[in-house]
């Protein structure tokens, strides 16, 4: 078997045991838990974009505020916090249980800032008010509480049954105001008053006049509830109680 180690076996055999070695330390060994080509480019493009675009060694560049995403959003935070308690300062009482309410509200809605709800609730009563006096079910269903629309409800099947009719004009909201509010666990509640201007007529089916005036602006003053599910998808409060006051 001599004939199988003379020297230029051993030494083709050496360098092939010698270069497997290099192979080995350089490319290691597969366990079966391998990246694949894919998974590899997805956590470089995460770094990428992570840690910005790499510099060469002839451009390097050290940021002066490493920490400047967290810091923006600290500052984003922060302006947040001064709006929210200016507007609160401008549109709500001077009342603590009401401003704690609300406080309360929009730690679990953060989507809810007093200003913005004042807006949106006075564009509520304009709709709401307009269809009732328009008989416009379907806007009204969207906006009320099942109780509370039924109600509405009742009231236009009565008057278009004895032929009646209201000739209806919204012509402003000179105040609105922040009431009540309350956060029992996930539901929100918040009470506003409306004062309201309004011309409206009540006919009867001959047009002869019953109740108001075409040509005159009355003052309302109601006092309505809207209420809200925080946990739900749905963003839109409903309107869940009414009160007039005159």
């Amino acid at each position: 078997m001599s004939e199988f180690f003379d020297l230029p076996t051993l030494i083709i055999i050496g360098i092939a045991i010698f270069v497997l070695m290099r192979l080995r330390s350089v490319l290691g060994t597969r366990t079966g838990f391998e990246k694949t080509r894919q998974e590899r480019e997805a956590e470089k493009r995460n770094q990428r974009k992570a840690t910005g675009p790499k510099k060469s060694s002839d451009d390097v560049v050290v940021p002066l505020h490493p920490d400047m995403d967290e810091n923006s959003e600290l500052e984003e935070a922060a302006r947040n916090a001064r709006k929210f308690d200016a507007e609160m300062e401008r549109w709500v009482p001077d009342d603590p249980d009401l401003r704690q309410a609300l406080l309360d509200i929009s730690e679990a809605d953060p989507n809810f800032t007093p200003k913005s709800f004042l807006d949106g609730g006075g564009a509520a009563y304009e709709m709401i008010v307009t269809a009732f006096a328009a008989g416009d079910k379907s806007t009204l269903k969207s906006l009320l509480d099942k109780e509370v629309f039924e109600g509405f409800e009742a009231a236009i099947d009565a008057r278009e049954e004895k032929g009646h009719h209201i000739d209806f004009t919204f012509v402003g909201l000179p105040n609105i105001t922040y009431v009540q509010a309350d956060l029992d666990k996930k539901i929100a509640t918040i009470t506003l008053r409306f004062d309201a201007e309004v011309v409206s007529a009540t006919k009867d089916k001959d047009g002869n006049l019953i109740e108001g005036d075409e040509e005159q602006v009355v003052s309302l003053a109601d006092e309505w509830t809207f209420s809200r599910n925080t946990r739900s998808r749905d963003p839109n409060w409903k309107l869940v109680a009414t009160d007039q006051i005159s």
